[in-house]
């Protein structure tokens, strides 16, 4: 059935309605989670409409008002929880085709939402700036999926995460109201629209802090005990002398599951992956040496340019690689709370033991380095990954729960009073990615 949507739309945008196009693009990663598989996989939009310009996605916006037709943004679809998965059909809005770097100036750039964060590195490194942090989807994520989506990742060793005040200057957004119209955040109220699921405003351009951009390294350092690389890893965290960009710890089987590095990697090792400026890896060696590690892979920046990068066995991409091998696997997001002493870890790693296979990834929150963990779950039932949620949470840590597509159930677990306002501002008819804001659709009970 025709989309009532199309009469209205200027003839000169892209419009696809091939239906395996349509059901392509109307996917994420959701299938990571088997709760979500079940949930999501029947789920398509009526039609992908694909804008040039912000004032094309101004036309779309006016039309799907009009119509009271649902939209939902997409950006790459390299997110994992359903986040561009249209619960109720309507349109898909494309925004590949925004991908301008607009300027850049020291320690900033204007970006279009669709550009692709790899192709902004590009750009930024010839002035000497990068991305402060990215996912291990860097090369095919978009900037306007990555802050509509994402929390973290590469990078947030040293700038946090994207929640951080100062990891986004400022956005421009598109709004669903009767005459669309185009706002500019800037300062805390970029927080907003800040991992909302395009739920409450379509952002069309950013405004991002940049950091230094330095030769990385990349480096594997192998243990033979899973808790001294655990903390190797938060030493290495609190070295404040030693520039890096990512420490990615992985108890064994998980190096296992790294296809392209099995020469690197020694069966029933615990494998440290890790992106270390160039000038740092002196003082690095000897922390290597301190823990009694072994190096078994190091690439200079130039060389690691070309073959695999490091970071794409990372964050999300262990998990990509593990259910290659394996798709019974799948995973949890853990923030394990401040401890010098890594206890709560060592508890969590030793009483699931191979049922829920140890990965860490550290970062700061708040000034302290904390070990985040993605950890790879042998799935048997729904019930009993919800028991493995409920212990780890009255142990003391925060679960990120990946096996659910409403936004706030996933991350904060609390509901944004100021996202569902903003929401009642620009979204009045509730079309923006509709089912996915708890706070908007429990906000008359």
């Amino acid at each position: 059935m025709a989309s009532p949507i199309l009469p209205l739309l200027p003839s000169n945008l892209e419009v696809i309605q091939d239906p395996n196009q349509v059901a392509k693009l109307s996917k994420d990663y959701y299938h990571f989670s088997p709760v979500l598989t079940a949930q999501l996989q029947d789920k398509v939009a009526d039609v992908v409409i694909r804008p040039a310009t912000e004032a094309e996605v101004l036309q779309v916006a006016k039309a799907c008002v009009a119509s009271k037709t649902p939209l939902t943004v997409r950006g790459a679809g390299t997110g994992n929880y359903g986040q561009c998965i249209p619960l109720e059909g309507g349109i898909i809005l494309d925004l590949s085709k925004l991908n301008r770097t607009k300027w850049v100036k020291p320690g900033l750039a204007c970006v279009e939402a669709g550009a692709k964060l790899a192709a902004i590195d590009k750009i930024t490194r010839e002035q000497g700036w990068e991305i402060r942090m990215a996912p291990s989807t860097y090369r095919t994520a978009t900037i306007g999926g990555f802050i509509g989506g994402g929390s973290g990742g590469i990078g947030s060793i040293t700038y946090g995460q994207l929640a951080d005040r100062g990891n986004l200057t400022a956005v421009r957004v598109v709004t669903m109201e009767d005459e669309p119209q185009i706002l500019e955040l800037r300062g805390d109220d970029v927080q907003k629209v800040n991992h909302a699921y395009g739920t409450n405003g379509i952002i069309t351009e950013l405004e991002i802090p940049l950091g230094p951009a330095y030769p990385w390294a990349e480096v594997i350092v192998t243990f033979d005990d899973f808790m001294q690389a655990a903390r190797f890893g938060y030493t290495l965290g609190e070295a404040d002398g030693i520039i890096k960009k990512l420490i990615s710890i992985h108890a064994w089987p998980v190096p296992s599951y790294f296809a392209a590095l099995q020469e690197f990697l020694p069966p029933n090792q615990t494998a440290a992956l890790l992106m270390i400026a160039e000038s740092s890896l002196e003082p690095f060696g000897e922390l290597v040496k301190a823990y009694g590690g072994t190096v078994t892979y190091q690439k200079t920046a130039e060389a690691a340019k070309k073959g695999a990068a490091l970071a794409e066995f990372t964050w999300n991409h262990t998990t990509l690689h593990a259910r290659n091998v394996d798709t019974n696997l799948t995973y949890l997001q853990t923030l394990f709370p401040y401890d010098t002493d890594l206890k709560l870890v060592e508890h969590m790693y030793r009483h699931f033991g191979d049922e829920v296979l140890m990965h860490l990834e550290f970062f700061r929150v708040h000034g302290q380095v904390c070990p985040a963990a993605l950890q790879l779950v042998r799935y048997t039932t729904e019930a009993r990954l919800n028991e493995i949620i409920r212990y780890h949470e009255t142990q003391g840590a925060f679960i990120a729960n990946p096996h659910t597509y409403i936004l706030e159930d996933g991350g904060r677990k609390e509901i944004n009073d100021t996202q569902v306002a903003f929401k009642g501002q620009v979204d009045p008819y509730g079309l923006l990615n509709p089912g996915k804001m708890r706070g908007w659709l429990e906000r008359n009970t």
